[in-house]
């Protein structure tokens, strides 16, 4: 999962705000440890926005905070969620996921304004001009949320689905080995009489 992460944040290899980011947010809370669900996909949040930094020859910027509360709450969700819950309701809280932080980042950008955007007004006019066109320089935030739902859900169902197909091959496993143990113990080896001489 976290290959797949840094390699669809590659610059260029994917449209803007596509990325498995959302997926390894939400699948890391479901599936790793408690510990490693905030460490594994945090420190890699990090360490590749720290790389896209140098790439495009950027500080750290203050704003990109708030993306990490919104990966916070996708860890959060999929730490609330049960690991064998159905496919579907997993794929649907990871959309959940996604557009929550859609909503979170766009919000946190459209208050604190980091570009200065004019028409990013205290009101419900500019918090909307957030959500649907955004700044100027930039495609529409429409089209990010577009892309982030779409990436969303196809990561997500990615990793559901591979994290299912690894639980039944290593339980078919254990269950082919279980039954070879018990056929053992039901049919014991009988022991060799030992020859009384004559």
């Amino acid at each position: 999962m976290l290959l797949v992460f840094a390699l669809s944040r590659w610059p260029g290899l994917m449209p803007m705000n596509f990325s498995a980011a959302y997926a390894l947010a939400f699948c890391a809370g479901l599936y790793f440890s408690p510990r490693m669900a905030w460490l594994a996909p945090m420190g890699a949040m990090l360490l590749t926005d720290l790389l896209l930094n140098a790439y495009y020859d950027m500080a750290f910027q203050w704003y990109q905070l708030g993306n990490y509360l919104g990966y916070a709450l996708l860890i959060g969700l999929g730490r609330w969620m049960h690991r064998s819950a159905h496919w579907s309701r997993l794929l649907s809280a990871g959309i959940l996921g996604a557009l929550c932080f859609y909503l979170i980042t766009n919000t946190l950008s459209w208050w604190f304004n980091p570009f200065e955007e004019e028409g990013y007004t205290r009101d419900m006019t500019g918090w909307l001009l957030a959500l649907t066109k955004g700044t100027g320089g930039f495609p529409p935030t429409w089209m990010f949320l577009r892309n982030t739902l779409a990436s969303g859900a196809l990561f997500t169902g990615l990793f559901v689905g591979a994290a299912k197909w690894v639980e039944a091959t290593q339980e078919s496993a254990e269950q082919a080995e279980t039954d070879v143990e018990s056929e053992t113990d039901s049919h014991p080896v009988p022991e060799e009489s030992e020859e009384v001489p004559a």
